[in-house]
């Protein structure tokens, strides 16, 4: 970790190298997903990881000086009968694992609702094409990656789990502290909101703002209510814009959690003011207008945060769900949207850029992330420039 970001880092453990508490939960009448699942443990304890049964939460340590949280649950269940998983706090990661129809051309639209009705971070989607198995990853951010079976069970499990400890092992910071102290002459917005807001429409009218996934439409209530407490979400939509503040260059506007892009008005709801970031808690620290019940910040705000706190020159960064026309830097791992993990790999891609103020950063199977002096430069400079289709690997 660089002396640009080591103050603001979290006071937790994390990487490849942590150690990891795991269990699993779920039942299925698959044999395919109790034989992953069992293939999938074995390589895991293989690797040195700590099993714990899933009737505890914490497991001691060999000298029984410390407690270890369950950081990652794998989950069976059915297609057509997918069963979330309780769990007390956002530290635990849900992989579930499902078995889909052979030679399934359209995993995404056949596992994205499984993602969404099982509250699960990813969802390992099991297909045998011309009788080879594919196990496709998909996250809550629509990232799409795949291992294709060899036949070398060990190998090709440790190569499973190789996909999904980074995820597991990260940190979201998405909680938010409203503090309702905007200045009232900013509770109409200014010049910045409004550039902001007639970017959501640019994006709107380049087809680049894909629809945001009807979640109220696959939880009950209750299940909405969970999503919210372990994701701090509102709804799924994809993008974010943000601009520095032109009254505190401290400061930056971005767009809300799960709101439709193209239609950025109220302040405090469509479009917030980021004050800070607080590590010890995973939180970031938003001024809003006392009279209006707040919606989230976009989950990218920390990646946010860290670029205009590195460099000044930043006025405005866009994060699209689109590819970039020419070779560009890209993240080696696909970390969930809102983690520590990822806003550290992309700030470092954009220190390495050579214009830190004009850098398009690929995100794996995600993305870009694309840095500007201001809202007007990054769209000229995009022009002609964006591909719809994100690669995958």
């Amino acid at each position: 970790m660089t002396q640009h970001t080591a103050s603001l880092a979290p006071a937790l453990a994390h990487g490849s190298d942590e150690q990891l508490t795991f269990t699993t939960a779920g039942e299925t009448s698959s044999e395919l997903v109790n034989w992953f699942a069992k293939s999938l443990r074995e390589a895991i304890l293989r690797l040195g990881h700590l099993y714990q049964d899933a009737s505890s939460s914490m497991v001691a340590d060999e000298q029984g000086d410390h407690q270890h949280t369950v950081r990652l649950v794998i989950n069976l269940c059915d297609t057509d009968k997918p069963r979330s998983v309780q769990r007390r706090g956002q530290g635990t990661f849900v992989a579930t694992v499902v078995e889909g129809n052979d030679n399934q051309r359209e995993v995404m639209k056949a596992a994205y609702p499984v993602l969404v009705r099982s509250l699960s971070n990813m969802v390992i989607y099991n297909t045998r094409v011309n009788g080879v198995l594919e196990s496709h990853f998909i996250t809550i951010e629509q990232g799409h990656y795949i291992v294709y079976h060899s036949g070398d069970i060990p190998s090709d499990f440790e190569r499973i789990f190789e996909r999904i400890q980074p995820l597991a092992c990260s940190h979201l910071v998405i909680n938010n502290d409203f503090v309702p102290d905007l200045p009232d002459h900013l509770w109409q917005g200014d010049d910045t909101t409004k550039q902001i807001g007639w970017a959501g429409r640019q994006l709107n009218s380049m087809g680049l703002l894909p629809a945001a996934f009807p979640i109220q439409e696959y939880l009950s209530e209750r299940e909405l209510r969970q999503v919210k407490r372990l994701y701090a979400i509102g709804g799924l939509s994809y993008g974010n814009l943000s601009a520095r503040s032109l009254h505190n260059p401290a400061h930056f506007w971005m767009s809300a959690s799960g709101v439709d892009k193209s239609k950025l008005e109220t302040i405090g709801r469509d479009i917030l003011l980021v004050t800070d970031y607080v590590p010890d808690q995973l939180m970031m620290r938003l001024s809003v207008p006392p009279q209006v019940e707040p919606r989230r910040v976009s989950v990218d705000a920390i990646e946010h945060f860290l670029i205009y706190k590195e460099h000044p020159s930043v006025g405005a960064i866009v994060h699209i769900h689109a590819w970039w026309s020419d070779p560009i830097l890209s993240t080696e791992v696909n970390y969930p949207c809102g983690t520590y993990e990822l806003a550290i790999e992309v700030a470092e891609l954009v220190r390495r850029a050579s214009d830190p103020a004009r850098a398009v950063i690929g995100l794996k199977n995600h993305g870009l992330t694309i840095t500007g002096p201001s809202i007007n430069e990054i769209f000229q400079r995009i022009e002609g420039k964006i591909l719809p289709q994100v690669p995958m690997s």
